[in-house]
């Protein structure tokens, strides 16, 4: 019988939009989201221009938002909008390919740059596996800064790796929408850029 595993990048493969901007929304309100990415404009417009890596501006906006918020208060709220609003956010056919690759037997992982705590319980539910960033935990309190590196580009490959041989399976299957992911598609069998628009 053929091993099979699949990777599914999430924000904006798996989801409609980047689960981040809506978990701020949700746990802090248009007002605050608009004024944060306001503030923070300066290090956003530096990413693009590829003067700052990814997660540089990543953690500024965290830090903005997060920094001090107590974990469980932080994860109740994680956990509130894994209930309430990310269902609404994943396109239909990703879901559907899921499904059916669990239907084949594949093992299927979410790799994603969000972090582990909105994307757990969601994960946990359809019984998929998940790689993602992690956050810094001080004194029972979020800093807003990675703990680790941002799973993100390459970092993802390494991730990958480190938790499955590769070798090991007869078929592997890659999903991704961004530049970012070209590293993992380029480790499947069979890859798809895009696939659920």
């Amino acid at each position: 019988m053929k091993r099979r595993i699949a990777f599914f990048h999430f924000d904006g493969t798996v989801t409609i939009k980047d689960t981040l901007l809506e978990l701020i929304k949700y746990q802090k309100g248009n007002f605050l989201l608009c004024l944060g990415f306001l503030i923070n404009a300066p290090y956003l417009v530096a990413y693009k221009l590829k003067i700052i890596r990814n997660s540089t501006a990543k953690q500024k906006v965290l830090r903005f938002f997060f920094n001090r918020m107590p974990l469980s208060s932080f994860q109740l709220k994680c956990d509130e909008f894994a209930s309430d609003k990310l269902p609404s956010l994943i396109r239909p056919k990703a879901l559907q390919e899921i499904k059916k690759l669990q239907g084949i037997g594949a093992e299927v992982v979410i790799i994603s740059a969000s972090a582990k705590n909105w994307l757990l319980t969601w994960a946990d539910e359809l019984n998929v596996k998940l790689i993602a960033t992690m956050l810094e935990v001080k004194n029972e309190k979020l800093t807003g800064m990675i703990d680790g590196e941002n799973c993100h580009g390459e970092e993802k490959v390494k991730r990958i790796k480190a938790a499955y041989d590769l070798s090991e399976y007869d078929e592997i299957y890659c999903y991704g929408d961004s530049p970012g992911d070209k590293p993992m598609l380029a480790l499947g069998t069979y890859s798809f850029y895009k696939p659920f628009r």
